[in-house]
């Protein structure tokens, strides 16, 4: 039996639990790939398209954390986990807050050499 996944009703969450979530900046590369997904991505996809080499219980961690704090919706297909940023809902209840964190993200010096690399 599959166990379903549980994801927050949007009127529970908060901007503290995204500013937690998004504090980790391993979070904040994979909700910044996420964002860029229009059918989503699994958390192997993610960590490849990353760079990032880890257990696959850390990987599931930051999913969780993501999930729990309403930023992400998960959704079995087959045998995969497929992660897409509630983007419209966010927008809804929070008016520019994911873009703008994203925005500023995405300026920091260290981050644009980092995306040169790749």
């Amino acid at each position: 039996m599959v166990r379903p996944v549980a994801h927050p009703d949007i009127a529970t969450i908060t901007v503290a639990k995204i500013l937690y979530a998004l504090a980790d900046p391993v979070r904040l590369q994979i909700v910044d790939d996420l964002v860029r997904s229009r059918s989503g991505r699994s958390c192997t996809e993610v960590s490849h398209r990353l760079g990032q080499s880890m257990a696959k219980s850390t990987c599931s961690q930051h999913y969780r954390i993501l999930r729990e704090s309403g930023l992400i919706v998960c959704q079995r297909e087959g045998t995969q986990l497929i992660s897409r940023v509630r983007t419209e809902m966010l927008e809804a209840r929070f008016p520019g807050l994911l873009a703008s964190i994203l925005r500023a993200y995405r300026k920091r010096p260290e981050r644009r050499r980092a995306s040169a690399v790749r």
